[in-house]
């Protein structure tokens, strides 16, 4: 979902046709509909004009939608769009705020990770890693060479590109690690 921030008037002046009320209610819903669905967005600090209260607002937005992953960047001006025209927040400010952003979530990655313990998740095979000899791959959550991996322990051969089915019992840095699952 690209929202890119949360606050109404920031979301006005980037021209974007919603609200911070639509985009809880959209949430809301998907979650309501989808259970195990993954929401994944990206957001940006210090767009012009972007106070510390709206970032409060953003933090608090985040904190309260628990996306399962998502991405905070500064703002870099498009030549040609309004915004470019504007006054910049100070680059160190926004580069704080986007790094107090991936904090929240990385307490929430630590959360979902968590919570994956137990479950049972089919893994696309992405390759090999010889200094740590394990097979490792990615779940349906999973974007590649962005997320976590799923680390495989299993003495089977398997190959790069096979979906196995793996039991995760356990997690480090966003990253989970299981057992192939006996079929």
């Amino acid at each position: 979902m690209p929202i890119q921030h949360s606050n109404d008037a920031i979301l006005k002046c980037m021209g974007r046709r919603t609200n911070h009320d639509d985009l809880v209610r959209i949430i809301t819903h998907l979650r309501e509909r989808i259970p195990d669905i993954t929401l994944r967005t990206t957001l940006i600090c210090g767009f012009p004009g972007e106070t510390e209260e709206m970032h409060e607002e953003l933090m608090q937005f985040v904190n309260d939608m628990e996306f399962d992953r998502l991405g905070a960047f500064t703002y870099s001006p498009e030549e040609g769009t309004p915004a470019a025209e504007m006054e910049f927040v100070d680059s160190e400010i926004a580069q704080a705020r986007a790094q107090q952003l991936e904090m929240i979530q990385s307490a929430i990655m630590d959360d979902w990770c968590e919570s994956m313990i137990g479950r049972e998740l089919e893994v696309l095979v992405d390759g090999f890693d010889e200094e740590l000899e394990q097979f490792y791959g990615r779940s349906y959550a999973d974007s590649p060479d962005i997320d976590g991996r799923v680390w495989i322990a299993t003495d089977e051969p398997i190959r790069e590109g096979q979906f196995v089915t793996v039991t995760i019992d356990g997690c480090v840095d966003g990253d989970l690690s299981g057992y192939i699952t006996e079929e």
